[in-house]
């Protein structure tokens, strides 16, 4: 197999950017994600990721200078714009601590939510695309196609039912609020590192749109059973606190995050079997609860969770 040369090359280029930031270099480097989507390469304290194949230059453009804009809020790139390298677009970040995965009693629901609410009361301040949240999730489920596995046909029902803007299929709902589109503990690191304030992180997906799929992840996990209730609350209570738009101040959330959670239960349900399927091994149990929860999703009424 012919050695693909865009992580040489990305290496190099961070390395590059290093040098040119500081006089001394400690030289340390890492690959810290090497996906079909999304490369990244660490070189002390900067961060370079090729973004996917066939990724828009203006529309990446737009969501980098977004960042750029919001200072505490996203975490500000390094470079104003996208430049190509080995047929991908290259951005240059600073590097921050990432959430302990090892330590969940750690994670920073709070500070996640307030930032979200940060980030939805804001008026995009370039005429950024349309938020890809619907689009991505409308990907993972496209892709069951080549699956073959039996519990398929359950998330293609439970995605079936919902409206055509939550599959991609119509214009969302919202075109005005400013969204992350993909928001999980993956996304916040604390810059400057080691222990700076939380900020978002991964523009790919940011844009205009319902702000309510924004929690939808989390909101989605609650109802799975695979979020405890406590960091649940915690995270709306914090989201409303800080005066979030996505949910009424007060009263049930659900009418508003019903369709968003079921969007993205159905979502992860389809990763979840598309990844199984590829290692050839059984669903795990949280996998399983995800399939169990697109299952009883049909035939539930709005206004309660989809779990």
């Amino acid at each position: 197999m012919t050695p693909d040369p865009l992580l040489p090359a990305l290496a190099a280029h961070v390395r590059a950017s290093a040098h040119a930031r500081a006089a001394a270099c400690p030289c340390g480097a890492a690959t810290l994600a090497e996906r079909p989507d999304a490369t990244v390469v660490r070189h002390a304290g900067t961060v370079a990721k090729a973004h996917a194949p066939g990724a828009d230059p203006a529309a990446l453009a737009l969501r980098v200078t977004t960042a750029a804009r919001l200072p505490g809020v996203l975490l500000p790139p390094l470079a104003p714009h996208p430049v190509p390298l080995h047929g991908r677009l290259v951005t240059l970040w600073p590097y921050g601590t990432p959430v302990d995965p090892d330590d969940p009693d750690a994670a920073p629901w709070e500070d996640a939510a307030t930032l979200l609410a940060r980030l939805h009361r804001t008026p995009a301040p370039v005429a950024v695309p349309p938020m890809r949240g619907p689009a991505k999730a409308a990907l993972a489920v496209d892709r069951l196609r080549d699956t073959g596995h039996p519990a398929a046909a359950v998330v293609r029902r439970a995605w079936a039912a919902l409206p055509a803007w939550a599959r991609d299929e119509a214009p969302m709902p919202d075109a005005a609020t400013l969204c992350h589109g993909d928001l999980h503990l993956g996304q916040l690191i604390r810059h400057p590192a080691p222990d700076g304030p939380w900020l978002l992180i991964d523009v790919d997906d940011l844009g205009t749109g319902v702000p309510a799929w924004d929690l939808a992840r989390p909101a989605a996990w609650y109802a799975c059973g695979l979020l405890e209730p406590g960091a649940w609350h915690r995270f709306l209570a914090a989201y409303r606190a800080a005066g979030g738009p996505a949910v009424p101040p007060e009263g049930d959330p659900w009418p508003a995050l019903d369709v968003p959670a079921r969007a993205l239960t159905a979502q992860t349900a389809a990763r979840a079997l598309t990844k199984s399927t590829a290692a050839g091994r059984p669903l795990d149990e949280v996998e399983q609860a995800l399939v169990d929860a697109c299952a009883r999703m049909v035939p539930a009424g709005p206004g309660h969770p989809p779990g």
